[in-house]
């Protein structure tokens, strides 16, 4: 019966249709990205200023501690220190446009202003989707006239970027940090950042994987280029995984583009 209904109403709306008028066009889904910025803690104003400027509607931060040693202190700015994590979420075309306005505003010649990179993302939420698509045509529109001739997201789906670098985080037991640090450069990584954070669970102090949830957390986040990765992921495993004191969960998700934020 409903679908007697629905076949109706069809018929009855075909009815105020010209013939041969083609159907309106569907606009199609952008292609977004989650954007990383990790800067000192100082600098973050900055970059806070140029998304209120570029009107980016989507952005989080939060405070970690750099943990590289003192000979990578310069190494695309993810030095020791008061680092602020800023992540934000934007439409693929408009990426290069806000990476370009970052580097600017911070304007150092010197290394050390910080470092962004970029996750492609699988999946988006509906009314999150429908704001970025209301802007799909007028934002490839700016990206073209600030940044010069771009790709059109049908060129860039049919040639996907090649992966080289990866995220690698973990989420472990408060005071672990360190530990998990020094077994991840002897295998390869040049440094990280942590972030406190606080486990939360439905109901009560559960476990989960044998975790307690409700404890305080670090999130420690490395990047690696590609080929570190596996042996960064085994040996952190092996010392600070679920079965360890610091009961960690390690993951990692793809990054396709990576750069540091000094001018040069």
């Amino acid at each position: 019966m409903a679908k007697e209904k629905t076949s109706g109403l069809f018929n009855l709306l075909s009815l105020f249709r010209k013939d041969g008028e083609a159907d309106p066009p569907k606009k199609t889904a952008p292609l977004m990205k989650m954007v990383f910025f990790i800067v000192d803690w100082e600098k973050s104003e900055i970059i806070t200023r140029v998304f209120e400027e570029e009107k980016v509607r989507f952005h989080f931060i939060s405070k970690g501690i750099g943990t590289a040693k003192s000979e990578v202190l310069d190494l695309l700015g993810i030095g020791a220190g008061d680092k602020a994590v800023i992540l934000c979420v934007e439409q693929e075309v408009l990426v290069p446009v806000l990476l370009k306005e970052v580097r600017r505003k911070l304007g150092f010649h010197s290394p050390g202003a910080g470092i962004a990179f970029t996750i492609p993302l699988s999946g988006i939420n509906t009314p999150l989707l429908r704001v970025f698509k209301e802007s799909i045509h007028k934002n490839e529109k700016i990206a073209i006239e600030r940044q010069g001739v771009t790709m059109t997201p049908e060129e860039t789906a049919a040639t996907p970027a090649k992966i080289n670098n990866d995220l690698v985080i973990a989420v472990i037991n408060h005071g672990y940090s360190d530990e998990f640090m020094n077994v991840a450069r002897e295998a390869g990584a040049s440094g990280g950042t942590v972030i406190h954070a606080r486990g939360l669970a439905h109901q009560g102090p559960v476990k989960f994987f044998g975790v307690s949830v409700q404890e305080e957390k670090e999130i420690v986040l490395v990047l690696v280029s590609r080929e570190k990765k596996l042996p960064i992921m085994e040996a952190v495993s092996r010392s600070c995984g679920v079965t360890s004191k610091a009961e960690g969960l390690i993951f990692s998700l793809p990054v396709d583009s990576v750069m540091g934020l000094n001018l040069e």
